[in-house]
């Protein structure tokens, strides 16, 4: 299909599935935490109804199209321009039977969606707090990077109140937000479930966290085992390049 690019637009190849992606080129790219979040949520079960909480340009939900036999996922993406390009995206890829998207707040879903009908939800919100750290003049990186529409107890909130009973909810954050992460997941019934630490390298400290929550589920904890993105000589590990299909 012949999609129309902006002048500032790029199409990536994810290098799985043929599975393409359009990025503005002065806008917030996906990195590496989308991916590993969608490989972490691969396990979704077949014929489930996703949801995709600040979606961006899609990336998530692209790639769980293509790793997962789930049936619709919805993506939620404040930005019309964001959204206009994961709607571009979504046509390249021929996946409008299964992916759709709203350009809407999250913080508005409770009138939109139905509450308790979605099998899992994931979502890679945005790290930084309000008024904290240093902002880039972009504005489309800035929502992106900071707690600027939505807080990380409203991604939660909302997710509780969307999920199924025994729903799950995918997420990826930084490390140093994980006190705040768990204390509010317990606080909305959403019960950690597998936590997996993630690292530059042998030497470093976890800079990311993946987690898995279930909602109304009964506490047990699982801790993978830690996640290395390269090696020594800066080459990526083995397991990095497997996520990316090399």
């Amino acid at each position: 299909m012949r999609i129309k690019l902006n002048q500032d637009d790029k199409m990536e190849d994810l290098q799985f599935k043929n599975l393409k992606i359009i990025q503005n080129r002065s806008g917030f790219c996906f990195g590496i935490d989308s991916i590993l979040l969608a490989d972490f949520a691969k396990d979704i079960k077949k014929e489930a109804k996703v949801l995709d909480l600040g979606t961006g340009t899609g990336i998530i939900a692209t790639l769980l199209c293509g790793k997962t036999e789930l049936k619709e996922i919805i993506g939620v993406e404040i930005q019309r321009e964001v959204y206009e390009m994961a709607q571009k995206s979504i046509q390249i890829n021929c996946l409008e039977n299964r992916f759709k998207i709203i350009n809407e707040d999250i913080l508005s879903l409770d009138k939109i969606l139905e509450k308790d009908t979605f099998d899992a939800i994931v979502t890679n919100p945005p790290y930084k707090k309000r008024d904290t750290g240093i902002k880039n003049k972009e504005k489309k990186k800035v929502i992106s990077r900071h707690e600027t529409t939505a807080t990380l107890e409203d991604f939660i909130r909302v997710s509780k109140n969307l999920l199924k009973d025994k729903g799950e909810f995918y997420m990826v954050h930084r490390t140093d937000r994980l006190v705040d992460i768990l204390a509010v997941m317990r606080k909305y019934k959403i019960e950690p479930k597998v936590m997996r630490f993630v690292y530059g390298n042998q030497g470093s400290e976890p800079k990311l966290i993946l987690i898995k929550g279930i909602k109304n589920a009964r506490p047990f904890l699982k801790v993978q085992n830690n996640l290395y993105i390269y090696r020594e000589n800066g080459e990526y590990t083995e397991e990095i390049n497997k996520i990316y299909n090399r």
